[in-house]
């Protein structure tokens, strides 16, 4: 397993996706907020450097006038990661992965080959279709994009799709938008442990806890919109999320205690007083 990546000579620590290197953690959706300027104050305060947008809901012929945010945000600081979310099969997924490649491009980022891959046929639970994520994976893959796909917490899954190479695996914590948590952390563990791709928590996360128990567990980082986007406060809950995320990668480094059944005292009994 990676550690993805510090270096401890220089005691910096960075994410590697592929043969980009990003500082922060961190990486936000822009859907479900309020309004578009929640939404940029949100992605400064984070720090993320890596957004994500659905690629379906934009129109391809005039998508800065259609979506604001591609106006308002500076692409030499942020990283566009298209998703294609709203996908129910390989093929819808795959159609949607060239056109999001070509926003990319459009916005100046020549070389990102980026993609989410989402292919979820389940309405209700919004589950991941294994089958179809790994087909489409292997043609993706195949015609040179950086595959980042959305799965359930399946170890077998993400090792085929690390084989195939898809530069992370993005296991879900818990389904999307529920804000459960990690209900799925030994088997995320597992991944995990078996990885030499950056390991990536999506969907579930709903308090800041959620995020530093990913990060604690080993995750390489954590992509979350929801419990930003729908906080009464979401430039605040941002904020939260940074720090929770940052907490969560130092305490794994430092190989924290592991948890006793008993007490352990924090000062010694020799040479008592009394």
């Amino acid at each position: 397993m990676s550690n993805n990546y510090f270096d401890s000579s220089s005691k910096k620590d960075y994410l590697k996706i592929g043969n980009k290197i990003f500082n922060s953690r961190l990486m936000l959706g822009t859907g479900r907020f309020t309004s578009i300027e929640k939404n940029l104050q949100s992605i400064e305060k984070s720090e993320t450097e890596i957004i994500t947008v659905s690629v379906r809901r934009i129109n391809k012929k005039n998508f800065k006038n259609n979506y604001e945010i591609f106006n308002k945000i500076n692409w030499e600081k942020i990283w566009l990661l298209p998703n294609t979310a709203g996908s129910q099969t390989a093929e819808q997924a795959i159609r949607c992965a060239f056109f999001g490649r070509e926003l990319s491009h459009l916005l100046g980022q020549e070389d990102n080959n980026f993609v989410k891959l989402e292919v979820i046929s389940d309405p209700k639970y919004l589950l991941p279709d294994p089958i179809g994520t790994l087909k489409a994976a292997e043609i993706l893959v195949k015609n040179g994009f950086s595959v980042l796909p959305y799965i359930n917490a399946d170890p077998i899954l993400a090792k085929h799709l690390e084989d195939i190479g898809c530069v992370t695996v993005m296991p879900l914590g818990s389904p999307i938008g529920s804000g459960q948590g990690i209900k799925n952390i030994d088997q995320i563990k597992i991944i995990i442990e078996n990885s030499k791709i950056p390991v990536i928590i999506d969907a579930g996360i709903g308090k800041p806890s959620d995020a530093a128990k990913a990060m604690e567990i080993g995750a390489s980082g954590v992509l979350l919109n929801t419990a930003i986007a729908k906080s009464n406060d979401p430039v605040s809950m941002a904020e939260a999320m940074k720090f929770a995320i940052k907490a969560g990668r130092l305490a794994y480094l430092t190989d924290f205690t592991t948890s006793n059944f008993s007490a352990l005292p924090s000062s010694p009994f020799a040479d008592l007083i009394f």
